[in-house]
This record gives C-alpha cells, structure tokens and sequence, in this order.
C-alpha cells in the first residue's frame, strides 16, 4: 500500500456531506453518521492546529431542483426538496464544529469537485494532498477520492472517518470494507482517523522543531 508524506502546508481536510439530512431522521440518514461526527471534529481541530485547511462539502441543488438532472430520476425525493438549498434539512449538522477559518464549498452531485471550484481553492493555497472523510463512504466521499486522484491530489481516505449505509445484499461493514480495499489498491491511502493524527501531529512536530501539537 501506498504512503504519502504529510506536509501540512500542502494539506487539507476535505470533509463531505455532514448534513442533517444525513445524519437525522430521514430515508437518506446514515446509520452511524451521529457516531462520526466526533471524529470528524477531533481530526478537524488537530488540522487547524496544524495549520491544514479544512473544507466542508455540501450537497445541495437549486430550490426548484432545475438542476437536479438524472440524479432527480434516480433518487425523487431529491426532486422533492431534501437537499435543496437553504432548506433546514440540507445545512450542516448542528453537532459538528464549523470554524470561521473553515472553508464551505456547494456541490451539485456525488463528487465535491464536479462543478465546483474546490480546485481552484486547494491551488491557490498550494495544496496537492487531502484528506476524505464524512458520508458517504461508497458514494460521496469515494467518488470525491476518486476525483483528486483524476486531478493528481495525493488522497488519504479515512476508513472510520466515513460512514454508509448497507445494501439490499451487504451490510454497512461490508459495503465499507469493499470501498476501502478498492480505493487502497488504486486511488488513495486508507487509514484510522488514529493514525492519520499521529501522522499530522509527527509532520507538525518536526516542522516546529520538536515542540509539537498537544492532544486535547
């Protein structure tokens, strides 16, 4: 398996979908996503320590849903609203922590950088390395990866730092464990939100000289 440096000048956490809509009570609700959320924010606060910009990613369409397209035809309740913007159920879930310094970008489909400009904000600022985590972990995020791999983004995929539904066929731990294998044997590094910390907190030890960034 592949192991990118961790520069985190060059780094940012790209953070997908944390919508209520998501993680409430709705046909769209990820089983685990209330659970996921304290990771998400205790590797988030390690990234802004660390001076790593952080992005948080929604999916939200026009109010009309004029722009819903085929996704509309495969997902209706799409059409009827659930994701459009300023709707209550398409804003960030109120338990994750949005930092003034954070970034928030709209998607119109699955992938955060399909007709966003999440590019041209990671270019600007010199980065070349994410990290992927939010909801979900076969669909939004793995399609995310997948983007900045095409783009030539080095990507590490938080295996504990996603979550997903089953199917009719797999259950959520196996629909997970299939994303995380294909990924890590094509597209991105896969590790524990754990391990992805000691690895930023290791580059932002050494970059300053050994003082290091404390745990909270």
């Amino acid at each position: 398996m592949v192991e990118f440096a961790v520069i985190p000048e060059r780094l940012a956490l790209v953070n997908i979908d944390v919508q209520r809509c998501f993680v409430g009570d709705s046909p769209l609700t990820c089983p685990e996503a209330l659970a996921l959320i304290p990771r998400i924010n205790r590797i988030a606060d390690v990234c802004r320590t660390s001076g790593i910009l952080v992005v948080h990613v929604t999916h939200v369409l026009n109010a009309d849903a004029s722009n819903a397209g085929v996704l509309g035809e495969i997902s209706p309740i799409v059409r009827q609203g659930i994701i459009a913007a300023g709707s209550e159920s398409a804003a960030l879930h109120p338990d994750l922590v949005v930092d003034p310094g954070d970034v928030i970008v709209e998607k119109p489909r699955f992938g955060a950088f399909h007709a966003t400009n999440l590019e041209q904000v990671l270019r600007a600022r010199g980065i070349d390395s994410i990290i992927v985590s939010g909801l979900a972990t076969n669909v939004c995020c793995d399609t995310t990866a997948r983007e900045a791999f095409a783009r030539d983004f080095r990507v590490f995929f938080l295996s504990d730092g996603t979550a997903n539904s089953g199917t009719d066929e797999f259950s959520p731990d196996e629909v997970r464990r299939a994303t995380c294998s294909t990924l890590a044997r094509r597209f991105a590094q896969v590790l524990t939100v754990d391990a992805m910390i000691a690895r930023i907190r290791s580059a932002a030890a050494g970059r300053t000289g050994g003082s290091g960034v404390h745990a909270r």
